[in-house]
């Protein structure tokens, strides 16, 4: 087979995606995690696939897709500690907690300067309970929270306790900040962004986020969907 451009570790070694293998996939962005797994269904012709923790639809980054026999080990993969890198903007939210949804309730920032940003960030390390947004994938009475967002409807959920190990500031140029976070299973960045901008006064929502590493699982070595795509039809083109 040959390849234009080389493949990442993830592909150029021998799958076993129908007895059970795991993927490091960089998921794109406007991709659901599951249009991924779905995706990897059909392409590979693997009835049993899955994935350990959800981003996003407007995140990019490490998503581990299990399938087969190792589809058994995705809780193990989703307990592992979790490493992000967002970008804020301050001054106003939204009922997603990111770009999703439209701006509102705006408010000035003239008086939040790098100090007040980094005072605020460091009093969000350490355990904390996060309400899961109502723009989520999370279930509550059987039912995903978005789909009740899609209605209209907020109703009530159970808060989760979380670890925020980490809180590195990246970039402060108030109104925008970006910002690296190390954190436990469950955390919500979108969350932890918006906790953030009602500290500050001001609010704030997530303008991109980016998963980067799960445990010891990089995004650097995974394979971005064309690849999996080019791959997948290369190896059907193969000669018997």
């Amino acid at each position: 087979m040959m390849n234009e451009i080389p493949l990442p570790a993830t592909l150029r070694r021998e799958l076993h995606l129908a007895e059970g293998d795991v993927l490091l996939v960089d998921k794109p962005a406007g991709w659901t995690s599951f249009d991924v797994v779905n995706k990897i269904r059909r392409l590979f012709h693997v009835p049993k696939v899955g994935h350990a923790g959800t981003l996003d639809p407007l995140a990019t980054g490490l998503l581990i897709v299990c399938t087969g026999k190792m589809t058994k080990e995705i809780s193990g993969y989703m307990a592992e500690e979790k490493e992000y890198e967002a970008a804020m903007m301050l001054g106003a939210c939204t009922a997603s907690f990111d770009a999703e949804t439209p701006v509102e309730q705006q408010k000035p920032t003239d008086g939040i300067h790098e100090a007040d940003v980094r005072r605020v960030l460091a009093e969000y390390v350490g355990i904390q309970q996060q309400l899961p947004p109502m723009w989520s994938a999370a279930k509550v009475k059987g039912r995903r929270l978005y789909e009740y967002a899609q209605r209209g409807k907020t109703i009530d959920r159970p808060l989760r306790d979380v670890t925020v190990k980490e809180i590195t500031p990246l970039e402060i140029a108030v109104p925008e900040v970006k910002i690296r976070v190390v954190c436990s299973k469950g955390t919500y960045i979108r969350t932890l962004v918006h906790d953030i901008g009602q500290t500050l006064g001001c609010g704030a929502y997530v303008t991109s986020l980016r998963r980067t590493r799960i445990g010891k699982y990089l995004v650097a070595d995974a394979a971005c969907m064309d690849d999996l795509i080019r791959f997948a039809r290369e190896a059907v083109a193969q000669p018997v």
